[in-house]
């Protein structure tokens, strides 16, 4: 390197002919060959866990060429590359009382665009099941019949959407947050979502969607008395309903929603509210347009 100018020379590719700036050359701090070395070791540690992330869009060039060839080949690509038309990798929220059919629009969801569907309450019987280090901590939780401190919640989401799935495919998520409190939790650890659906719907479409809901104890099946009535009047007659499908549970669980749902619907600002209570593919249509096109602008 040269002191004055701080011009940077190579004694191979680029040695100044002039003898006066030969003399003052200086060797730059941090290039021997130790410090060298250990830094293409850190290099090489971490890169193989960087690559995978970009599966679909990483060009490998070999840098052991002229600087020109290497950026012509890196103008090239990124001048000829197909890139995804998605704007941004989703990252969606669907909010709304139980029976509004949030389970539903993002198996949709998954099922069309490849997200990962993360239900809360899933993950976290999951948890139990695998006997996982956090399930052994939620247990006596359920085992009480007591709700799950949010912070083990949201450790355990963490958990699911720090995967590389999560990170590379975006992410539907339902059933938490229900509360204001369990929106900055989630929103202090990073997973704050770029696009909010808010799913309406009546008290008494819930209860005519949730209270007629049956399950056939030898077989497993599941009925619904209206939209999906068993088949004979033997099997009908052995129907059960699961306890938390009485009209008292319901009540209590929506009328819960409804009194969180205005303060999480300031939280979220840009959070599109739907008519949840129409044909099913009806809403996903409207949910899709809502991810597709740009997020509109709220008049002051």
């Amino acid at each position: 390197m040269k002191r004055e100018s701080a011009e940077i020379y190579h004694t191979t590719f680029d040695w100044p002919p002039e003898s006066d700036i030969q003399n003052r050359l200086v060797v730059p701090a941090g290039i021997s060959e130790m410090e060298t070395a250990r830094k293409l070791l850190e290099y090489h540690r971490n890169i193989v866990r960087i690559i995978p992330s970009y599966p679909k869009i990483l060009k490998v060039i070999s840098a052991d060429q002229p600087c020109v060839d290497v950026f012509y080949q890196a103008l090239t690509y990124v001048q000829t590359h197909h890139r995804s038309n998605a704007p941004f990798t989703p990252k969606v929220l669907l909010c709304g009382p139980t029976g509004s059919g949030k389970s539903l629009q993002a198996a949709l969801l998954a099922q069309k665009y490849g997200l990962v569907n993360v239900c809360c309450g899933q993950l976290l019987k999951e948890a139990v099941a695998d006997k996982t280090q956090f399930g052994e901590l939620i247990r006596p939780f359920f085992e009480k019949e007591m709700a799950v401190p949010n912070s083990l919640v949201v450790k355990v989401l963490s958990e699911r959407l720090d995967q590389q799935d999560s990170i590379q495919k975006g992410w539907v998520l339902h059933g938490f947050p229900q509360d204001l409190d369990q929106a900055h939790m989630l929103n202090s650890v990073g997973y704050d979502p770029n696009r909010v659906f808010f799913l309406n719907v009546p008290f008494d479409s819930i209860v005519e969607r949730l209270t007629l809901r049956r399950i056939d104890p030898v077989t497993g099946e599941r009925y619904h008395l209206l939209y999906k009535p068993p088949p004979t009047m033997e099997i009908q007659a052995r129907l059960l309903q699961h306890p938390k499908d009485s009209e008292e549970q319901v009540k209590l669980k929506v009328d819960l929603f409804y009194r969180n749902s205005a303060d999480l619907e300031q939280f979220y600002g840009q959070a599109v509210t739907l008519n949840g209570d129409q044909d099913p593919y009806t809403v996903f249509e409207y949910v899709e347009s809502g991810i597709i096109n740009p997020l509109p602008k709220k008049i002051p």
